[in-house]
């Protein structure tokens, strides 16, 4: 057969034929993940490309038609799957990907250490698991009296603006788990970060309702686009009150 035929249908050159520092798998060992494009990350998931285009080309073509990536990826499964260059085989990789990124978060909080000293780690965790849900979710972790995570529960679903939130059934779950502090979090499927006067007032009232029962309030995460908002970086929890007695 002639090169062009070699080449595939547009006359792109197989990945095999590029030099071997461009190739997506030698330059991720020669010089780690971060060195790749999105492009080229997606195309080691896809093996191969589909329609006569090579894997990386079939990447840029899924980025451009359905992306950016997060916007492609917090697709399910199911929908996945009926993209081009896809299919099933290659969605359940992709959808058991970001299972295993969401669970090496996770382990950064179940690990043993103090959940309160590393909010970052926190943020990255919470982000992972809400900003790609469509509709409002609450959710809260359960520390310690050390600050290390006993539990983490999605509380309440609501719609795309709104989700109803009840301060008596937090303080019931942080009993239930004899907690001794909480951090809270909820996704704005807007995209926008930014606290709401709601958000302010519902935070204020868990945290009265949680020390009632000498349960401290450390933080509430607002997840988004780009980096979660933190009402204690912001000052926006209310100093405690000490106790009378005890």
């Amino acid at each position: 057969m002639g090169a062009a035929a070699k080449s595939g249908d547009d006359g792109a050159m197989p990945i095999h034929d590029w030099p071997e520092q461009e190739r997506p798998r030698e330059k991720l060992i020669a010089r780690g993940p971060t060195a790749l494009s999105d492009a080229e990350l997606l195309a080691l998931f896809l093996g191969s490309g589909f329609g006569g285009r090579d894997a990386v080309q079939t990447a840029r073509d899924l980025l451009q038609a359905h992306g950016p990536l997060r916007i492609l990826l917090d697709r399910p499964a199911a929908e996945l799957a009926r993209l081009p260059g896809l299919g099933p085989a290659r969605s359940c990789t992709l959808a058991a990907g970001l299972e295993l990124a969401h669970r090496h978060l996770a382990a950064e909080l179940e690990h043993g250490e103090a959940v309160g000293n590393n909010p970052a780690a926190v943020g990255r965790y919470l982000q992972h698991r809400l900003r790609g849900q469509a509709r409002e979710v609450f959710m809260a972790l359960f520390l310690d009296n050390r600050h290390r995570l006993i539990a983490c529960e999605e509380l309440f679903h609501g719609t795309i603006n709104a989700a109803p939130v009840y301060p008596r059934e937090v303080v019931r779950r942080a009993l239930l788990h004899n907690a001794a502090a909480v951090i809270l979090s909820h996704n704005h499927p807007s995209g926008d970060p930014e606290p709401s006067s709601a958000d302010t007032r519902i935070t204020d009232e868990l945290q009265q309702a949680l020390a009632m029962v000498d349960v401290r309030l450390l933080d509430h995460f607002v997840v988004g686009e780009g980096r979660p908002v933190s009402f204690a970086e912001r000052g926006l929890l209310a100093q405690a009150q000490p106790r009378l007695f005890g």
